[in-house]
């Protein structure tokens, strides 16, 4: 960890929340003037979309029917870690954008599910941020989470998850219910042994829980909104942080355990913001010092 040059990242699977996540962030950065140099996980990835069709059919043509974008194979975690602890001393490291849409594909002139090439960090960011599926990740050989200064777990609970990968596959991208289903089969070993122990490694985690029946993921014909969720914050340090304070200002909100506040579901950018911009005011001052 260095404080010379901040590393935030922001780790959960592709809709566990990350882009409520990213527009707290953005006010945060705008409010305090600060320019984020800003990674997503998906350009670590190791295949590109043809690439990784290809790679699965090799996978299950060895036997291998857990391979999956949630486990390390299918990722580039080398250099994930260096890039994180490159910035930390330098403030640059090397990175790339995953085309995910003609949209995006269009100003490169390159085919949608490409990566453009490697290239330097734009100079003169005040912090790394990265959001994606591996920031906290760590094995026998790397360690991305030692790297990261403020290290932030986003997780519905797992039937929320699924309900949310069913209806966003089927309705945006056109998948049948048995081929997400498949989907999730084949990601669970890697969910379970790779995506979970890092919301162990995480300062400050949000577990977004429905209060409405979600008991058979597989049926639910809507995803439980905000409103109709909770969210548990879980701090892995309380030590200075003004229970009292948050708990006067986001209303509905209660203790559970002396390192848990729950509030409700909608409160999150704003439970986000308040958490967040004092941590972040103080990374910039270590900054500054350092």
């Amino acid at each position: 960890m260095s404080v010379k040059h901040p590393v935030i990242a922001v780790t959960g699977s592709s809709g566990a929340g990350t882009t409520t996540v990213m527009k707290a962030f953005q006010h945060i950065f705008r409010r305090e003037k600060i320019k984020p140099g800003v990674v997503e996980g998906d350009s670590f990835h190791r295949y590109d979309r043809k690439g990784m069709r290809a790679q699965l059919k090799d996978e299950e043509a060895k036997g291998n029917t857990h391979f999956s974008h949630f486990g390390p194979g299918a990722n580039l975690i080398a250099e994930l870690e260096t890039l994180f602890k490159t910035y930390g001393a330098t403030g640059t490291g090397k990175v790339r954008k995953y085309l995910h849409d003609a949209d995006e594909a269009a100003p490169h002139k390159q085919d949608p599910g490409t990566f453009t090439p490697w290239t330097d960090m734009e100079p003169g960011s005040d912090l790394l941020f990265y959001e994606g599926l591996h920031g906290g990740y760590k094995d026998d050989e790397h360690n991305v989470a030692k790297h990261a200064d403020l290290l932030i777990g986003v997780v519905p609970i797992i039937n929320l998850e699924w309900i949310q990968k069913l209806h966003r596959d089927q309705n945006m991208r056109g998948y049948s219910q048995e081929a997400v289903v498949e989907t999730i089969l084949r990601r669970m070993p890697d969910y379970v042994n790779h995506l979970c122990p890092q919301f162990s490694r995480t300062h400050v985690n949000f577990q977004r829980v429905p209060t409405v029946d979600t008991s058979n993921p597989f049926i639910a014909r809507d995803i439980p909104t905000a409103d109709e969720s909770m969210l548990v914050i879980r701090f892995a340090d309380p030590k200075g942080i003004d229970f009292q304070y948050l708990l006067s200002m986001l209303a509905g909100s209660m203790m559970t355990r002396p390192n848990n506040i729950v509030c409700p579901g909608g409160k999150m950018s704003l439970a986000m913001q308040m958490i967040f911009t004092p941590m972040i005011l103080r990374l910039m001052d270590k900054k500054r010092r350092a």
